[in-house]
């Protein structure tokens, strides 16, 4: 049994029909019935959602679908409508953000190591289950983060992947204290990532193929921005590509100092050239990729960014344009973080 306020009984929204390259029109308009919560599930009427790289992917089929007409959508920002009848963390009218990761097994190593971001039987919003490019949406409450009434949500949702996502990818790039990063591709990830290297006392270079990605970095206090194959002006600590351009990879490795480490943020990347040992490799660098994120991860980011004042850049898109949003997205012509808004 759930509890409930006045939901409608349906939803329109968007899913991945036939995934191919965007200009194919992969998304469709649908529309369908709302589905009552779990016992352990909240209903969320969707107050907006971030589009993430992830969902161009799925759009795209570079991130072959796992059930047929998914809608996407993993930055969910919206309001407890519904709740199954064993919550107990959340309540009608909450404000409550629902992200990428899902689901985990709780009891297999990795789950229990506190590496949950690696079980093997993890779920994904948006992949696995329906997401947020739509009025209503349905998470799990061991996986929904609290967030603040007093926000808009329009720049909360790319907080709940592009932040916590580039938050990983720097704690696994091993930057050290006050130390030089370097910053591969600049948009909604990296602009939210580089404000926290930047907090906590780093030097950080941006490259990027972008001009206005490259004028934001400059606003928000890079050092210096440059394209995205030139050289930095000094060596690097760390580095981080979030641009899915497998080409780069060497071009990053090559601008590291001896030990230093290149942390691959996304999901999909296209092929990466042969590496030169003596080049790329020796003098003790690290190539590292990040896979996913653990809760923790999201807790510790969303109060680092509550705390230190994250500078969220958004275009926010209404629902109804969630295809252009994707479009633009492609194209490089989004600054910051694209957001759809239902309504």
């Amino acid at each position: 049994m759930s509890v409930s306020a006045s939901v409608s009984d349906a939803s329109s929204g968007w899913a991945v029909s036939t995934p191919g390259p965007i200009r194919n029109g992969p998304l469709e308009r649908i529309r369908r019935e709302i589905a009552a919560p779990g016992p352990e599930e909240l209903l969320l009427r969707v107050e907006a959602c971030g589009v993430c790289r992830t969902d161009l992917h799925l759009a795209e089929g570079d991130l072959v679908p796992r059930r047929p007409s998914t809608i996407p959508g993993h930055e969910i920002v919206g309001q407890v409508e519904a709740v199954g009848g064993e919550v107990g963390l959340f309540r009608v009218g909450d404000r409550v953000g629902g992200a990428w990761l899902r689901e985990t097994c709780g009891s297999c190593r990795y789950c229990r190591s506190r590496r949950e971001n690696l079980c093997p039987r993890s779920a994904y919003t948006g992949w696995d289950a329906d997401g947020g490019f739509a009025e209503t949406a349905v998470v799990p409450e061991a996986f929904a983060y609290r967030l603040p009434a007093d926000r808009d949500p329009v720049l909360l949702a790319p907080l709940l992947c592009a932040g916590i996502i580039g938050f990983r990818a720097l704690r696994r790039s091993e930057l050290p204290e006050g130390g030089r990063l370097g910053i591969y591709g600049f948009g909604a990830s990296a602009h939210l990532a580089a404000q926290v290297a930047l907090a906590e006392g780093a030097t950080v270079h941006v490259l990027t193929r972008s001009e206005r990605a490259r004028k934001l970095a400059l606003e928000l206090g890079a050092a210096s921005a440059g394209g995205a194959y030139d050289r930095p002006p000094e060596p690097l600590d760390s580095a981080i590509l979030f641009a899915p351009v497998g080409d780069l990879v060497p071009v990053a490795l090559e601008a590291l100092d001896r030990s230093g480490t290149l942390a691959v943020a996304g999901i999909h990347l296209s092929d990466v050239p042969v590496l030169n040992y003596q080049r790329h490799l020796f003098q003790e660098r690290n190539l590292r990729s990040v896979t996913s994120n653990t809760r923790q991860d999201g807790r510790d980011f969303l109060a680092l960014a509550e705390r230190v004042g994250i500078q969220v850049t958004v275009s926010p898109y209404p629902l109804g344009r969630a295809d252009r949003a994707l479009a633009d997205l492609a194209a490089g012509r989004v600054n910051g973080a694209a957001v759809l808004v239902p309504g």
